[in-house]
């Protein structure tokens, strides 16, 4: 009969799947900082190459060219009222200003609306959320739902490409940080990704530009990028509709976010990632 053999286990060679995932956001990390980007944000130089300038001025030429030719396609008398508003007040006047052009020229009116938020969703110009009034207090809340739904998931995904072609020196330079604990973040929950892009597009964890420019740097997968603008921002977005019926009523934007209705926007979020957090339980046990 054989001797019996004595197995002897190498613990040294034993590596975690988190102790991996460390390992590989160190390996990460280590070459943002070492990207020239990195190096120009150490000089004190501005982050984008003289190519990339170039990209991102040629992309604002073109929308903007678009949407002074939708400008001079109205008709002259509506000119001096096209202003994008900052406050409640300038909202209410906007929409008082547009409600009878909206019925006249119908199409001309939701292109140009379309336009001007896709515009401002793909360059992070403030204001959407305004814009997102309006529709509820013109078209009501289906419609409105629709169209801001719509023109916010083509904006997010405008923004998307338009990152993916010259944002990391961007997200880079403006929040170093943050860029390392989203990457961190997305490399843990690689297998329930959609779940987790869910949640951070229903609650307000991350600010969605963020989220917008960040995405394609971190490598998330368009197909998931947009599932879950599409999704996950129907629940913020009905409630602002909703609100813009009764825009009278409102004093400030902060009226739309009090705490019931975050409790509510974390409540769905919370029930979306539970799968992730249940099936992390059962792999550690």
């Amino acid at each position: 009969m054989a001797a019996p053999r004595n197995i002897v286990v190498d613990t040294s060679r034993l590596v975690t799947r988190d102790e991996e995932e460390k390992k590989s956001m160190d390996m990460s990390c280590a070459a943002e900082l070492d990207s020239p980007t990195a190096k120009r944000f150490k000089e004190g130089r501005f982050p984008l190459s003289s190519w990339e300038f170039a990209a991102a001025f040629g992309v604002i030429l073109v929308f903007s060219t678009g949407l002074f030719c939708l400008y001079l396609s109205m008709p002259a008398a509506e000119y001096g009222k096209l202003k994008l508003p900052r406050t409640i007040s300038d909202l209410r006047i906007l929409k008082d200003n547009l409600g009878m052009y909206a019925e006249v020229y119908p199409t001309k009116f939701i292109l140009g609306y379309c336009s001007t938020y896709i515009f401002m969703q793909t360059f992070m110009i403030p204001g959407t959320i305004f814009m997102s009034l309006l529709a509820g207090a013109i078209f009501g809340v289906f419609r409105g739902l629709l169209l801001v739904v719509f023109n916010a998931t083509a904006g997010a995904s405008s923004c998307y490409f338009l990152s993916k072609l010259i944002g990391r020196p961007i997200v880079n330079w403006m929040w170093p940080e943050k860029l390392r604990f989203f990457q961190a973040e997305i490399a843990r929950r690689r297998d329930k990704l959609l779940n987790y892009m869910l949640f951070l597009r229903i609650t307000p964890t991350l600010p969605n530009l963020f989220i917008n420019l960040a995405s394609p740097i971190v490598d998330i997968p368009f197909h998931i990028f947009f599932l879950a603008t599409v999704i996950g921002l129907i629940p913020a977005a009905y409630i602002t509709v909703k609100a813009g019926l009764t825009l009278g009523e409102l004093k400030s934007v902060k009226d739309l976010y009090d705490f019931k209705t975050l409790s509510v926007l974390f409540l769905i979020g919370a029930l979306i990632i539970l799968p992730t957090i249940l099936k992390r339980k059962r792999i550690y046990e």
